[in-house]
């Protein structure tokens, strides 16, 4: 349990230092550790609410959320992530999906990301209303927020600004993980959940931990790109061990 919390602690600081949750990482390492596949999104969506709560309040009092914007998303994107974390899987099937998402995660967190996007929105910015259903399903389904897979499309067609978007990935990330965590529960029942929570509880002390310390304090020591290019090493080693043992 130490060495997983310690991976808790250094998954939550680094996401945390780049505006996310962790949640898939937190399956993954779950998942090599040998937990039970039900339990897995029950303990990383209540360490993605726990790391990005405390960043969605103080962008909200920074006064940088783009209210309307972010709103609208969320709300088209948490019914599906409660439709997916109800979704009955198998243990194939969960591990093929999060093993995926974790590669795909490494990717994104590649694309470039500016601190200021200048200019009008691009005309596919249209499309993203449409994109946020399947990534809210994909996040209840394998237990993650969805933000990682959010963020590069808003900043690919430059939505808002920087701090905007990072804004609205933290606030979708809290609901999304909210309504999914709902779907688990009233899937696999409130009893799995709490005996999960017991055990997990060096878990999420970690990530309360790693998650203050990396978005107050990471981002000053490492250049941001470093952090990200290191968290898209780790992610990725992750999904693929996890994809090749399907």
């Amino acid at each position: 349990m130490l060495l997983l919390a310690a991976g808790f602690f250094v998954t939550a600081l680094l996401y945390a230092s780049v505006g996310f949750g962790g949640g898939s990482t937190y399956s993954a390492l779950l998942a090599l550790a040998g937990l039970d596949y039900r339990v897995l999104p029950l303990v990383s969506l209540a360490c993605n609410i726990v790391v990005v709560t405390g960043a969605t309040f103080r962008f909200a009092r920074a006064g940088v959320t783009p209210w309307k914007g972010a709103l609208a998303l969320t709300a088209l994107a948490a019914p599906a992530a409660f439709l997916g974390g109800l979704m009955p899987i198998d243990r194939s099937a969960f591990l093929l999906l999060l093993g995926a998402s974790l590669v795909l995660t490494a990717l994104t967190m590649l694309i470039p990301v500016r601190e200021v996007d200048a200019g009008a929105p691009t005309r596919f910015a249209k499309a993203i209303p449409f994109v946020v259903v399947p990534i809210g399903f994909l996040a209840g389904l394998v237990g993650i927020g969805g933000g990682i897979f959010l963020a590069p499309l808003l900043h690919l067609t430059r939505w808002r600004d920087a701090r905007a978007i990072a804004a609205t990935a933290s606030l979708f990330i809290l609901v999304n993980s909210l309504f999914g965590l709902v779907g688990h529960l009233a899937k696999n029942g409130p009893a799995m959940f709490g005996g999960a929570m017991v055990d997990a509880l060096p878990l999420l002390i970690a990530v309360v931990i790693g998650g203050q310390i990396g978005s107050l304090m990471a981002v000053r020591i490492l250049p941001l790109r470093w952090i990200r290019w290191l968290t898209a090493a780790l992610v990725g080693i992750v999904g693929v061990r996890l994809l090749a043992g399907v």
